[in-house]
């Protein structure tokens, strides 16, 4: 939690309180679903709350903003992100029932109001949204043709609506097969720890 306060020191204390109340309920979780591997739990904090929050470095979402979490998992990156914008509007959609399950049970727990979560594939949703964010569920060429056309061009925030896509490693030969503005964002430039010095943001424009 302390890597939370020292790269987000703004936080409310109910987001404290939040992101405070993400590991008993994570831990208790994954004791019954296995949504975190064993050896990786330790690192909750950093390698899946703080990962989810680099798009939070990338874009300061303004209030009204709608996302998509799209291949949300056990709920990365759409939780935390949902815990640091609370006047924004998520959405959590995933094709395996139980880790819905679980990702719609944690939503009730923290009573976050702003976000609600869907069992299903990315195409089924219905309705348009500002940005669309995900955590390497496919290589961005597909991922973007699955969701391309739920995105509302144009928009208010500080980039132009779009995807923001968490990778790691080398990225050129995947981003050849994108043709719209894309603009790479280090998040090593953003946090410290070691574990993200290859891992980066993607911001594709729509």
């Amino acid at each position: 939690m302390e890597e939370i306060i020292r790269y987000f020191p703004d936080l409310t204390q109910l987001q404290r309180d939040r992101f405070t109340q993400l590991w008993p309920l994570y831990l208790d979780w994954n004791s019954k679903i296995n949504l975190i591997s064993r050896k990786d739990f330790e690192f909750l904090y950093t390698r899946h709350i703080l990962h989810s929050l680099a798009i939070g470095k990338v874009l300061q979402f303004r209030p009204g903003t709608k996302i998509l979490d799209v291949g949300t998992g056990g709920g990365f990156p759409g939780i935390p992100l949902a815990i640091l914008f609370p006047e924004c509007e998520f959405t959590l959609v995933d094709s395996i029932a139980k880790k819905i399950m679980v990702v719609d049970n944690i939503i009730t727990e923290l009573k976050l109001t702003n976000t609600k979560a869907v069992k299903g594939r990315a195409e089924e949703i219905t309705g348009n949204v500002d940005f669309v964010v995900s955590r390497a569920v496919a290589q961005l060429p597909e991922f973007k043709a699955w969701i391309w056309k739920k995105i509302t061009p144009g928009g208010k925030n500080s980039l132009p609506n779009g995807i923001l896509y968490l990778k790691g490693g080398d990225l050129k030969a995947e981003l050849k097969g994108i043709h719209d503005p894309i603009d790479v964002f280090e998040i090593s430039s953003f946090f410290a720890d070691p574990y993200f010095e290859t891992k980066k943001v993607v911001y594709v424009q729509r």
